[in-house]
């Protein structure tokens, strides 16, 4: 596999207070599978390198939502990368189809994995960020994904898990952990069995790794995701104090990882 060097596309600027928030389509790619990411920064606050975060989407692949998650981070004086697993296009229009795409993946982590860093050497390449301050945060599949990255040895600083799957095929993979981790996980999740928590429990505590779990009451799958609805019963919705009581422990968490 060879690694083929970023294409920076097009960009826009968005002015907000007293910040100028830049965006870029970055095209680069997995062999001859051509891979779209999104890149976002404030141009006044990275007059010297800064910390950079990995945003890996859901189920549904890079979206307008992937894209706002980056903007956010980008007013927090970060460098932000939405990667793209799936490939440039391939964007499931339905629930079935996004199944479909993302069982590809959790049915080959190596593959999964090689994407995950794929993205991540997309973000470390960039003169603007501190290669040795990267965090990873996901959602959904992407929650999943940023646990895969983590597992796959990779040289970050910290991962965060939003709503994400926690099972792993390979639990001896816990050992090749280099972060911290955090996961943010809703009290009344149905597509996280009980069992499988307590397995990814072992899986770190048995490798050392320094993590940490925040559990919230009332919350269900997709609880940061506002196109989600607010049906609990559908076992996904939108828990708006879930949602920002998620993105301040993350703050509080990337505090920590980049000191």
């Amino acid at each position: 596999m060879r690694f083929i060097a970023a294409v920076l596309v097009s960009s826009f600027c968005l002015s907000q207070a007293g910040a100028e928030i830049k965006t870029q389509v970055v095209l680069y790619s997995d062999g001859d599978v051509a891979l779209e990411g999104f890149l976002a920064w404030d141009s006044e606050k990275v007059d010297k390198p800064v910390p950079g975060v990995l945003v890996v989407h859901q189920w549904l692949g890079l979206t307008d939502y992937e894209k706002s998650r980056c903007r956010q981070l980008a007013k927090l004086g970060y460098v932000a990368f939405a990667l793209d697993v799936y490939g440039k296009g391939i964007r499931p229009a339905n629930q079935p189809d996004a199944g479909k795409q993302a069982g590809i993946y959790k049915n080959d982590r190596d593959l999964y994995r090689r994407r995950l860093k794929l993205g991540l050497e997309q973000l470390r390449a960039r003169d603007v960020v501190a290669k040795n301050q990267i965090a990873a945060i996901g959602y959904c599949f992407g929650g999943t994904g940023v646990l895969e990255l983590a597992r796959s040895g990779a040289d970050i600083s910290g991962v965060v898990s939003f709503h994400g799957g926690l099972d792993s095929p390979q639990p001896e993979a816990g050992k090749n952990i280099k972060s911290k981790v955090l996961v943010c996980h809703g009290a009344d999740d149905p597509f996280v069995p009980a069992n499988e928590i307590d397995a990814f429990k072992s899986e770190l505590n048995n490798a050392g790794v320094d993590w940490q779990m925040i559990v919230y009451s009332g919350a269900v799958h997709s609880f940061t995701q506002p196109m989600a609805g607010n049906d609990n019963s559908r076992g996904a919705a939108y828990n708006e104090k879930a949602d920002k009581r998620s993105w301040t422990a993350m703050r509080s968490f990337f505090n920590e990882v980049f000191e």
